[in-house]
């Protein structure tokens, strides 16, 4: 008598459909980073068989998961390089956009633009992580209708001398 198996969930609890993944010259390094400049929880770690490299790690930053891994060879995906940092940037919601900012930079991050209000009513502030992926941390500080944020935009786009 066969035993009928339970069919898996096709999206695993917890994770949202699109799920980053980070490839990294040192996931092991990044890991910590992301610890200390995100407040990053660790869920998972596999380690590649001889123990040198990171096949795949899990962290969960708020309500998110990001994946990652060292770089491997024969894998498409290549790592940001030193001077060329991803195109690929992350949108991070905080409480406190001043305080993520500060706390990324204490853990080693670079600032590419400090905190300050936007004119959509947000406040953003940009780390660029010590392995070229930029991290935006963002605060809703005033709700504006979408008449008031193109006023303020074509204003933005005046003084910046581009209308």
């Amino acid at each position: 008598m066969e035993v009928a198996m339970a069919k898996p969930i096709p999206i695993p609890k917890g994770v949202h459909t699109v799920t980053p993944n980070l490839i990294l010259p040192d996931c092991a390094r990044a890991i910590d980073y992301y610890k200390r400049g995100l407040g990053a929880e660790e869920v998972s770690r596999f380690p590649a068989p001889d123990g040198k490299k990171i096949w795949h790690a899990e962290l969960r930053v708020g309500d998110s998961i990001l994946y990652m891994a060292d770089e491997m060879p024969g894998m498409s995906a290549k790592p940001p390089s030193g001077d060329r940092g991803s195109p690929v940037t992350f949108w991070v919601w905080v409480a406190d956009c001043d305080a993520a900012h500060r706390r990324a930079v204490d853990a080693g991050g670079r600032s590419t633009t400090a905190p300050a209000d936007m004119f959509w009513g947000d406040r953003t502030g940009t780390v660029q992580d010590p392995f070229g992926y930029s991290w935006t941390f963002a605060t809703h500080v005033k709700d504006m209708t979408k008449e008031e944020m193109a006023k303020a935009g074509q204003e933005f786009a005046r003084k910046q001398g581009g209308a």
